[in-house]
């Protein structure tokens, strides 16, 4: 069984649209049946996101922890009880390609770090839209670690301890651990992902929030990649 792994905190707006992909790629014929699980981790939500994960087929639990690390956590530790041997996780913001699992499993490796697409811009404007395209690495071999296109099977995700109880960077931390243990980690841009250029961004260190930095700092030339 395979699981998908979608910490949510006051996602109801856009989780449907991550979910609908999600079930789109379960569906995927190279996956040849197998059963795929998706698991919504609802932490602290206050509107209605675990409704409408639940109107969707989803499975659903509830923590109140505010740290995503600890929610990605959660869902991980509920889906090796239900016996997955994949975990693939995701963002309530991001949708993922009909190829997504398949994709994460064909390239037979311990862990899968994917890259991301962003389709819409929000208010930053195409002089940000061409910043990510000459700093971003989209091609196998980058070095981006996104929670929202992550893949590791079950016994490397158990060796290397899980997700740490981070509020950000907890998946750069997993991927750091999964190393350290010998994991074979594939770094590929073949499991594809969208996601948004929202401004009203859940983890302080994330893609949003890196998006956010360089507007602030007005740094087009300058600035950092965007690693995050």
């Amino acid at each position: 069984m395979i699981a998908v792994i979608v910490p949510a905190h006051n996602e109801a707006a856009l989780i449907g649209p991550c979910l609908e992909s999600i079930a789109a790629a379960s569906l995927c014929p190279v996956l040849a049946g197998e059963s795929v699980r998706t698991i919504v981790v609802c932490d602290d939500c206050s509107d209605e996101t675990l409704q409408v994960a639940r109107s969707m087929n989803a499975e659903t639990m509830e923590v109140r922890v505010r740290n995503v690390g600890q929610a990605r956590a959660a869902g991980a530790e509920l889906a090796l009880r239900l016996g997955a041997r994949w975990l693939a996780f995701t963002d309530a913001d991001t949708r993922v390609s009909p190829q997504w699992l398949s994709e994460q499993l064909a390239l037979d490796a311990d862990a899968v770090c994917g890259t991301i697409g962003v389709t819409q811009w929000a208010s930053y404007g195409a002089r940000m839209q061409q910043h990510f395209s000459l700093t971003y690495t989209d091609r196998d071999g980058h070095a981006h670690v996104h929670g929202a296109n992550l893949g590791v099977s079950a016994r490397a995700y158990v060796q290397a301890g899980g997700f740490k109880a981070l509020t950000t960077g907890e998946d750069v931390a997993l991927v750091e651990a999964l190393r350290a243990s010998g994991a074979r980690v594939a770094w590929s841009a073949r499991p594809r992902v969208t996601t948004s250029a929202r401004e009203d961004f859940r983890a302080p260190g994330g893609f949003g929030a890196t998006l956010n930095r360089i507007e602030q700092q007005k740094s087009w030339v300058s600035s950092p990649r965007l690693a995050a």
